[in-house]
């Protein structure tokens, strides 16, 4: 049935096969699997991910747009190595997005967001599995829940665009320095405790302490 659907309708079945290729090669580079600065290559990767090039090269240029790759004239996609100076740049941008929320959220005592329990408790299963990329996803939901929870829809959207740049990030961050976890965790059931309570300030203090540069890591980074 779902052939016959997609044989009369030729961009059903591309659209599947460009989503197949974004998430497929999406999920190599934050495994690690393409390493940072390595050439893709198109005839390769459409092997690998099933498709033929088409799709996988409209995947590129999306990965592009979301600072996964970067497409070099005659030399193909390359995987984008992050920066210290970028990583610095993802916090502070972060920080000024979320101590808004947090200080809004307790102004309206509107306490946590409904679904931040659940979220910091699968956070931490993935972390005892050592699954980062999971984590990382996780990571990133719970904090825009946080941002979303404000209540101002553009700040939502802007956070939400730094979504694939985040995670990257965390996945990188979280394998550089996975004895950070227990602190992490820690301060994520703390600011959402801090919520709860109405206490603005608090959290605006945690999050800066969540969200600050820790010196091993940045040396990890290239400059």
């Amino acid at each position: 049935m779902d052939e016959q659907k997609n044989s009369g309708n030729p961009g059903t079945a591309r659209r599947s096969a460009r989503e197949r290729a974004y998430e497929w090669i999406g999920e190599a580079i934050l495994s690690g699997r393409y390493a940072e600065g390595r050439f893709l290559d198109e005839a390769v990767l459409a092997a690998e991910v099933g498709t033929s090039r088409t799709p996988v090269r409209e995947a590129l240029h999306r990965l592009q747009a979301e600072s996964f790759v970067e497409l070099v004239p005659r030399r193909g996609a390359q995987v984008r190595v992050v920066t210290s100076t970028e990583m610095k740049e993802i916090y502070q941008a972060r920080f000024v997005i979320e101590s808004h929320a947090a200080t809004e959220i307790c102004r309206h005592r509107r306490g946590a967001p409904a679904d931040a329990r659940e979220l910091i408790e699968e956070m931490e299963a993935a972390g005892r599995e050592r699954d980062w990329n999971t984590m990382a996803r996780l990571d990133q939901l719970f904090h825009a829940s946080l941002v979303r929870h404000r209540g101002n829809a553009v700040l939502a959207e802007m956070y939400d665009a730094m979504r694939p740049r985040q995670v990257r990030l965390s996945v990188r961050t979280i394998t550089e320095a996975p004895e950070r976890l227990a602190t992490i965790e820690r301060e994520h059931r703390l600011i959402a405790e801090l919520l709860g309570g109405h206490d603005g300030e608090a959290a605006v203090a945690v999050l800066a302490t969540h969200l600050r540069e820790v010196p091993e890591v940045v040396r990890a980074f290239p400059g």
